[in-house]
């Protein structure tokens, strides 16, 4: 990576950081996230082409908050601030922040005053963006010039156009900013003169060369579990070292209907890699385990542990392996804190934390760098189908926590026929790619109900769909109800034990994406 060029995001605190990341990228420009603690002389080392900052939830002006020193604008880099970066920007660089008489929040119509060469070439001289800010610019910095403003907001944009400095107040990494991925492009590959050489099918090509370098002649092990990152990485390594390569794959019987046998014909013997693999039939054992239990946070935990072990007893058969393989992202690491800035959300089992129940020497990470829809497209580069790649997220506990209380092998079946006749009845309606998420789950309730003059006293399914940027705030989606219908007479009438279909409007907050 060390001779590709670069953008660095340097993170305030923003709920968007990674999306800012995410859109640099998408200019095929290379970017990582780095805190703002991190030290000028580390920035200066990486060499970037340019450098964004982010947004945060506080006001730069009072004491403790957030900075940077003067010295990051001095560089001769081009630096691109973004909501608190705009206002810390002015703040550090002499102009002045206060408090805004009026809050704009939301989509706001704003109005282009110059730049129209530099970061708003082909921008319309009106146009819409997206606005969340407490505090604003009252004056901009000495060399500054206002560049965009609102009707509420008089400096929704400044230049120092010599020095090539921009604040802009809005976020142009959300997809309420109507344009706001030409302004980004216009920063990076346009004032930070960059090339738009990060590009998957090199990464791919790069990543095999530098994977066969490192294990050599050596062995790896990896743990597949058929969701998308695992099926890249497993793919990626099969190019690289092919027989060297060992795959378990622990099928726990919580998968979606016919996903182990869809996981088999690709890795198997009669698949498209030339490798080690091992499938665990263990769907007996796991329900046995979670036979009785109704704790959500129980069932994770039992069938967290009980991965452990099966994946354990191969890796014993198996003996000693040079490398474990595992298939961290770039979002797991910035969401472990050891990225960005913004507060730890969650753990990953694969950052930070190495498991003792495996001799191996070393651990290998090939997609650490990558964004999810980075993944996907390293994917299909590989040759992976379709079907694979762009495969609905999935839980790591599977429909152990889209079936509410205890896990039984007739419930599995339920919530796999139910999940199986909605994304069946999605797809031929042409809304597949519609919803950024969807899937049925089974209630824990029973109802009475009436099917062929005779009483019943069935489950409930409830179907689930979404609508987000970042999964950090979703909303329902918009199912059509003439296919929301179709669905629901489709699992009534074919799946065995379920009379009763319900449609989830539930957003992201209160509720949660998956049911439990």
């Amino acid at each position: 990576m060390a001779a590709e060029e670069k953008v660095i995001v340097i993170d305030f605190g923003g709920q968007y950081n990674q999306l800012v990341a995410r859109r640099v990228r998408e200019c095929n420009v290379y970017c990582e996230i780095y805190s703002y603690r991190t030290p000028l002389d580390q920035i200066k080392a990486m060499n970037p082409k340019g450098i964004i900052l982010t947004g945060g939830p506080n006001s730069c002006y009072e004491d403790g908050a957030p900075t940077y020193t003067r010295e990051l604008f001095e560089l001769g880099i081009p630096v691109l601030g973004l909501c608190y970066g705009a206002q810390l920007m002015m703040h550090v660089l002499g102009g002045k922040v206060e408090k805004a008489p009026v809050r704009e929040y939301g989509k706001t119509n704003t109005y282009i005053d110059g730049s129209k060469e530099a970061l708003f070439a082909g921008i319309e001289d009106e146009t819409v963006v997206w606005m969340s800010h407490f505090d604003y610019i009252s004056k901009v910095a000495p060399g500054f010039e206002i560049i965009a403003h609102t009707a509420d907001c008089p400096v929704a944009a400044a230049a120092c156009e010599e020095k090539k400095l921009y604040a802009i107040q809005f976020h142009p990494e959300v997809l309420h900013t109507v344009r706001g991925k030409e302004i980004l492009h216009n920063f990076v590959r346009g004032i930070c003169q960059t090339g738009g050489t990060w590009r998957m099918d090199s990464f791919v090509e790069n990543t095999i060369a530098e994977i066969r370098e490192k294990v050599g002649d050596g062995k790896v092990l990896l743990a597949l579990s058929g969701g998308v990152d695992s099926s890249v990485l497993a793919a990626l390594l099969a190019k690289a070292i092919g027989k060297q390569l060992t795959c378990v794959f622990v099928d726990h019987g919580l998968l979606r209907k016919n996903e182990g046998d869809e996981v088999e014909s690709v890795f198997g013997p009669n698949g498209n890699f030339d490798i080690n693999f091992i499938r665990v039939n263990a769907a007996e054992r796991y329900y046995a385990k979670l036979k009785g239990v109704e704790e959500p946070e129980r069932k994770r935990k039992i069938i967290g542990e009980e991965f452990i072990r099966v994946f354990e007893e191969e890796a014993k058969k198996i003996g000693k392996v040079d490398f474990l393989a595992q298939g961290t992202i770039y979002p797991d690491v910035v969401e472990s804190g050891l990225g960005g800035e913004s507060v730890v959300i969650k753990s990953h089992h694969n950052v930070g934390g190495l498991p003792d129940y495996v001799d191996f020497k070393e651990i290998i990470e090939p997609l650490r760098l990558l964004f999810k829809d980075e993944v996907r497209k390293a994917g299909l580069e590989l040759g992976l189908p379709e079907y694979l790649v762009y495969r609905q997220p999935f839980p790591g506990p599977g429909l152990g926590i889209r079936i509410i209380g205890e896990v039984t092998a007739e419930k599995v079946r339920i919530v796999q026929d139910a999940d199986y006749i909605y994304r069946t009845e999605l797809a031929a309606a042409g809304l597949e790619k519609l919803p950024d998420q969807y899937f049925a789950a089974l209630s824990n309730m029973r109802s009475v109900g009436v099917m062929g003059d005779e009483r019943t006293y069935d489950y409930a399914v409830v179907l689930r769909a979404v609508e987000t940027v970042d999964f950090m705030t979703a909303e329902a989606s918009e199912i059509p109800f003439e296919v929301l219908q179709r669905v629901m007479s489709r699992i009534i009438n074919e799946v065995k034990g379920v009379n009763r279909v319900m449609y989830d409007l539930t957003s992201k907050p209160p509720g949660t994406v998956e049911l439990e």
